[in-house]
């Protein structure tokens, strides 16, 4: 089996597991859109992928996403940086990212509002909750009670577009759990703003439980590229 005819069986499995789930939360699966992850998967992959009718592709690492995107530019495709954001990269990733997001503090607001204006581009954002338990060892994202005051950062800055949130499930803990907080969260936003109806969450091993949960995009990348290579 060539790379691109592994690619196009995982694609088909994945579908249909989104289709599946939205069945089964009683959603149009076209209420759901698939972002591939490529994190040290080459550009090759990408150029199949593409082919193969995706058009959304997330990226972890500011150098990695750069290089790919740049390589890749004929394609496209939407770029989504998921990756934690160090705020001395914010400006560089929102000049090529389409969507980022990974945004838990408001430090990131102004480099991205300014990389946006200097690429003369507007950029959607996501805010990333941490659904960590308390006293949990704490991953990247902002506490939910300080999402309102994120969302009005964003909000107010120009060529930035906040458009929802995303999380990852804690590690080892229950997803319909996870998922069911981080989804009145997302209803407490739309309070305040209606339009930031994008909800970022499931993976490879939990889309089931975010789709089921209300999540409008699915992050997916073993399902699909298979293993992560050993060099990175």
């Amino acid at each position: 089996m060539s790379r691109r005819e592994e690619l196009a069986a995982n694609l088909d499995a994945v579908r249909a597991r989104i289709a599946t789930a939205c069945a089964s939360a009683g959603r149009d699966a076209s209420d759901v859109r698939l972002t591939v992850v490529t994190k040290f998967f080459p550009a090759s992959d990408v150029r199949h992928l593409a082919e193969l009718g995706v058009t959304d592709v997330g990226e972890n690492r500011h150098q990695e996403a750069e290089a790919k995107a740049a390589e890749c530019a004929d394609l496209g495709l939407r770029w989504h940086f998921i990756g934690g954001l160090q705020s001395n990269k914010a400006a560089a990733v929102a000049r090529y990212a389409d969507v980022v997001e990974s945004v838990d503090r408001a430090k990131l607001v102004a480099g991205l509002g300014r990389g946006a204006a200097e690429g003369d581009r507007d950029v959607d954002v996501l805010l990333q909750v941490s659904l960590d338990p308390p006293g949990a060892e704490h991953r990247s994202g902002a506490e939910p009670g300080a999402v309102a005051d994120l969302a009005d950062a964003v909000a107010s800055t120009d060529r930035l577009s906040l458009k929802g949130l995303m999380a990852v499930a804690p590690l080892g803990g229950d997803p319909d759990a996870a998922f069911a907080q981080l989804a009145q969260v997302h209803r407490e936003l739309l309070l305040r703003h209606p339009a930031a109806t994008w909800l970022s969450a499931g993976m490879s091993g939990d889309l089931e439980q975010a789709i089921g949960a209300g999540a409008t995009h699915v992050r997916v990348g073993s399902a699909v590229l298979g293993p992560r290579p050993e060099f990175k």
